[in-house]
């Protein structure tokens, strides 16, 4: 007699026999329909090319050959297909969302008053420090003969002229002013920008005068930093450049150019200039990176104690508050290539213009994997700096600039 346990097993096993051959008839089925349905498809792709064939006019152009071993499959049913507005280099620049140009740039330049000749830069290949007079005027126009006609002017300041306090900054005859008043005298409308940081000129290689513990004293530099923006708005400047990370600076710059007159000059705020890794070849270019200290005057190594941490990003939109409050009108990201989602989030986060700045760094990068003929150079640097427009930036500081504009003609 079969018991109840080996009844109720037989009938599971039968049911599961059942199950699985049911639903292997079906996966069967259903390979069938689909088989039948791809050679339905294939034949009425077919006989649609065929008749297409027919009815189209007399034509001399050659149809396209397909690669041997192509099979030959339905057209799959999508209802949107992307690559209908990339097959033309017409479509394509008529979709183009991000137009880069010429007018997109900002030439720096670096200035010295020590001979007649241009000075390479050892870490900026193609780069120099330019002759005061005529390296300087022969660079300009070479730029604006690309289209390029904003520049923004760094100073080599001898060391013979440096002091703690960096009081050179606002000499009616230092050598920005000079540079400032030659490039508007000769060219007056090239846009001029300016530099306003007390590092070029101060013997300790800090933006702002340094304590003897160390600390970078910040209303005190701020004093200094109006009489050097007002000295290069008297000389000619269009745009005042504010690098130096002080707070407060903007607004008490503004002020000092509005007591004065200066009224129309603008203010371009470095916003977010982070204590980055790439301004390497920049402080070798003016030679103001921070000496050593001693045991009697602390020097800080680094400029982390005034500009930002690369690893903050809200700290910008406090920054960016601060400054469109004091009366920025344009704000500046630096560095720019590796800050492309500071730019975005300024970009998203205010109507004011802005800038970023591609270091001496980002270009010494680029100039070194050319070089070595790890990268195409020239769609390099278009792309990098199509990102950075891409990202939101108005302007673009670059020592591509000529290059670039003349690639883009």
């Amino acid at each position: 007699m079969m018991s109840f346990s080996s009844v109720s097993s037989a009938t599971t096993t039968a049911t599961t026999t059942s199950s699985s051959s049911s639903l292997s008839s079906k996966r069967s089925a259903k390979m069938m329909m689909m088989m039948k349905k791809k050679q339905s498809s294939s034949k009425t792709m077919i006989t649609t090319i065929t008749r297409a064939a027919a009815d189209r006019p007399e034509t001399t152009r050659v149809p396209p050959t397909n690669p041997e071993g192509m099979p030959v499959v339905p057209p799959q049913d999508l209802a949107s297909r992307p690559r209908r507005n990339r097959r033309s280099q017409t479509v394509r620049k008529a979709f183009q969302e991000t137009i880069l140009t010429p007018d997109n740039f900002i030439y720096p330049i670096f200035v010295h008053d020590e001979g007649d000749e241009n000075i390479p830069i050892g870490s900026m290949p193609g780069q120099d420090r330019l002759s005061f007079k005529t390296g300087m005027i022969k660079k300009v126009a070479e730029a604006r003969a690309a289209g390029v006609n904003q520049v923004v002017v760094f100073p080599k300041t001898p060391d013979r002229l440096k002091t703690p306090c960096g009081k050179e900054a606002f000499n009616p005859q230092g050598l920005a002013q000079r540079s400032i008043s030659l490039l508007k005298d000769t060219f007056p409308d090239l846009e001029v920008y300016t530099d306003v940081a007390l590092d070029p000129y101060n013997t300790l290689g800090h933006d702002g005068m340094v304590r003897s513990d160390g600390v970078i004293l910040n209303d005190e530099t701020v004093y200094y930093l109006c009489q050097q923006a007002v000295s290069q708005a008297r000389a000619g400047a269009d745009v005042i450049s504010p690098s130096d990370m002080m707070d407060g600076r903007v607004g008490a710059i503004r002020q000092a150019l509005d007591d004065e007159g200066f009224t129309h000059v603008s203010i371009m705020s470095y916003t977010a200039k982070y204590n980055s890794a790439y301004y390497g070849p920049f402080r070798e270019a003016l030679d103001s990176a921070p000496p050593p200290g001693s045991e009697g005057w602390k020097i800080p190594k680094d400029k982390a104690e005034y500009q930002m941490d690369p690893a903050n990003v809200r700290e910008c939109l406090r920054e960016s508050a601060l400054d469109e409050a004091e009366g920025a009108d344009i704000m500046m990201v630096k560095p720019a290539g590796a800050y492309l989602d500071i730019i975005k989030m300024l970009k998203d986060n205010t109507t004011l213009p802005i800038s970023a700045y591609q270091v001496s760094g980002e270009y010494s990068m680029l100039k070194a994997a050319a070089a070595a003929g790890y990268l195409n150079e020239r769609a390099a640097v278009l792309e990098s700096l199509m990102a950075i427009k891409r990202a939101g930036a108005d302007l673009t500081l670059t020592y591509y600039a000529i290059d670039a504009a003349r690639w883009l003609q």
